[in-house]
C-alpha cells in the first residue's frame, strides 16, 4: 500500500506515521511506501520500506499534483491553518484550509481523466463546524453553523469532500476531530490551546494561564484516540456513509473545572496551583460559540472510540509523553 501524509509534521501527523510504521498493515495490505509531506520537511522514521519526506505547500500551484505523483492509494489529509491563526490571518486560513483543500481534490480528480484513480481520502475536519445557537447536545442531524473562519473552511471542506466522492473522483470520509487534549510539546496558535496548557505544564512543574471561566464546557478526546480515528476511518468501508461522508468523533463532555480536578486527582494539589486565572476575552469570545457536547451514536456504532473519563485522558498523555515519570502513587 501507497500512503500519502500530507500536515505529517505535525503533532498528530507524527503520532499518526508512528502508529503506521508499528502497524505495518492497512486494510489488509501491507504498507510499502510512505510519503510525508508538510510546510517543513517531517522527520524520516525508521520504516523497511520506501519512505519520502517533502516539504511543501499545498496552496501553491502545481503542489498537490507532485504530492500525488505516485497515485497514493490512502491519502491523509491533516494539514490546516488552526483556528486562531485563521480568525487572525483571514487570507493565511482560506489560502491553506480551502484552497489547498479543493487543489488536492482537484488533482486527484483530474488525474483520474487519464486512467482510472479513485483513492481513499481521510480529511480531518472539526466540531467548530457547528456554532450559536446550539442544544446542549448535538446529534448527528444538526446543520452546520460555523461562527469562525476556521470553521467555515472546514464546513467548505467538508461539502467538496462528499461532492467529489459523489461523482466518484475519490473516496473519501471526514472526521470531524474533538478538541485534542493533551496536546504535546509547545503551544501553537489555536483558540482552544489552553485546554492542553492548563494541564500539560503543570504536569512538568511549570505554571499555566487559564483566559476563561472553569464553567467553559467542551468535547474533547486524546492524541491516542485522535489517532485511531484516522486508522480506523481508512479501513472503515464508506459504503456504510451513503451520501453524509463526514462523521462526528465520540469524545468526552467536561467543563475547565472538571479537568483541573482531574489534574488534582491524577497529580494532587501542587500541580492545580500551578494554573494562574487570566481572563482573555478574545479567546473567551471565541470558545463561546463553540459545541460543548455531542451525542456520537453515528460514529460509535461504525466503531469508533475514546476516553470515558478526563483522568484516563491525562493518564494517556503521562504514558505516552512523560514515560511514567510522576510517582507511581499519582497514577492509581
Amino acid at each position: 500500500m501507497n500512503i500519502l501524509i500530507i500536515g505529517a509534521a505535525g503533532m498528530l501527523g507524527r503520532k499518526l506515521v508512528q502508529s503506521l510504521v508499528a502497524k505495518t498493515n492497512l486494510q489488509g495490505r501491507p504498507i510499502r511506501r510512505l510519503v510525508l509531506a508538510d510546510i517543513v520537511a517531517p522527520e524520516q522514521p525508521a520504516f523497511d520500506g520506501e519512505i519520502e519526506t517533502v516539504a511543501a505547500d499545498l496552496s501553491l500551484p502545481g503542489t498537490a499534483e507532485r504530492l500525488i505523483q505516485s497515485r497514493p492509494d490512502l491519502i491523509c489529509h491533516l494539514a490546516a491553518v488552526v483556528s486562531g491563526e485563521a480568525e487572525a490571518d483571514f487570507e493565511k486560513g482560506y489560502s491553506v484550509n480551502l484552497d489547498g483543500t479543493r487543489s488536492l481534490f482537484e488533482a486527484i480528480r483530474l488525474a483520474g481523466k487519464d486512467r482510472p484513480y479513485c483513492p481513499k481520502v481521510v480529511f480531518t475536519s472539526s466540531i467548530v463546524v457547528f456554532g450559536e445557537p446550539l442544544p446542549d447536545i448535538i446529534d448527528d442531524n444538526h446543520c452546520l453553523t460555523p461562527l469562525t473562519s476556521y470553521g467555515t473552511q472546514k464546513a467548505i471542506g467538508e461539502l467538496l469532500l462528499a461532492d467529489y466522492s459523489r461523482r466518484g473522483f475519490l473516496d473519501g470520509i471526514g472526521i470531524r476531530l474533538p478538541t485534542i487534549s493533551i496536546r504535546p510539546g509547545k503551544p501553537n496558535k489555536a483558540a482552544s490551546g489552553f485546554f492542553s496548557s492548563i494541564l500539560r505544564e503543570p504536569l512538568i512543574g511549570e505554571e499555566a494561564v487559564l483566559p476563561v471561566s472553569e464553567s467553559v464546557r467542551h468535547w474533547f478526546a486524546s492524541p491516542r484516540a485522535a489517532v485511531d480515528f484516522i486508522i480506523h476511518a481508512a479501513e472503515l468501508d464508506t459504503a456504510r456513509l451513503g451520501s453524509r461522508r463526514t462523521i462526528t468523533m465520540p469524545g468526552l463532555s467536561a467543563t475547565v473545572g472538571d479537568q483541573i480536578e482531574a489534574l488534582r486527582r491524577v497529580a494532587g494539589d501542587g500541580a492545580t496551583g500551578l494554573i494562574r486565572r487570566e481572563a482573555d476575552k478574545a479567546v473567551a469570545d471565541i470558545i463561546a460559540g463553540w459545541p460543548r457536547s455531542f451525542d456520537a451514536q453515528r460514529a460509535e456504532e461504525l466503531g469508533f472510540k475514546a476516553e470515558k473519563s478526563f483522568d484516563d485522558i491525562i493518564r494517556v498523555h503521562i504514558e505516552d509523553e512523560l514515560e511514567n515519570a510522576l510517582p507511581a502513587r499519582e497514577h492509581v
